[in-house]
């Protein structure tokens, strides 16, 4: 691991209060929960990663969920986006368990880690450009600790694009033109390969935009690419 280490990383990202409107609105979100969580303690703080330190797949999406990382503190845990992720990397053998309830659940990754372009819950799902940039230096740092990461699974264009701007700023050759999103996309990035994912949203997964088979076949195409 490198000299700045994923636990500082995660510490300096939990307790980060850079942005007023994301965390007044990550605030909000725990004090004004839904029926279905009332009574539960809302993490209420940006969420760092998770998973497998020596991980040589990042999986990395757009922003914690309000009422699901927001409320669990863990990324992907306690919404349905994180329901499909979680069992598609099970079928994919990188994760112990095809369920993500809580912190305490047990879930392992296995070289695999979980991250979010923007780490805190941010109003719909659309974090300002000041926002995103204010967060891209985590990334940057992550990916830096994350010596083995050979393979960045992003899921969605926003995801996709962070993944490239992080890639540049680490030194990284970005193809001309800039390669666009696309669902099995890919493109390479010097030391990493790109795959792009729909990202398993409800608006993605209910509208069948996106199914289980083709987000097995991108955690499969990941896997492949780590065999090369």
């Amino acid at each position: 691991m490198s000299r700045d280490s994923l636990e500082r990383i995660d510490r300096e990202i939990a307790a980060c209060a850079r942005c007023p409107r994301l965390v007044a609105w990550r605030q909000e979100a725990a004090v004004q929960a839904p029926r279905r969580f009332r009574g539960e303690e809302y993490w209420g703080r940006p969420v760092p990663g998770f998973g497998d330190p020596r991980a040589r797949l990042l999986v990395l999406g757009l922003a914690p969920a309000a009422n699901g990382a927001n409320r669990t503190g863990r990324v992907f845990t306690g919404d349905r986006s994180g329901d499909w992720l979680y069992r598609a990397l099970h079928r994919g053998g990188f994760a112990s368990q095809p369920t993500s309830v809580d912190r305490e659940d047990g879930l392992r990754l296995r070289d695999c880690r979980v991250a979010v372009a923007v780490r805190c819950a941010p109003p719909d799902n659309r974090p300002s450009i000041e926002e995103r940039d204010e967060c891209q230096a985590f990334l940057i740092r992550e990916l830096r600790a994350l010596e083995r990461v050979r393979v960045i699974l992003a899921l969605g264009s926003f995801a996709w694009d962070a993944a490239l701007r992080a890639a540049r700023e680490l030194g990284q050759p970005v193809p001309a033109p800039r390669p666009r999103f696309g669902h099995a996309a890919e493109a390479a990035l010097g030391r990493y390969a790109l795959v792009g994912s729909f990202h398993p949203s409800q608006q993605n997964t209910f509208t069948g935009r996106l199914t289980e088979a083709d987000l097995d076949r991108v955690v499969e195409r990941a896997r492949v690419l780590l065999a090369e």
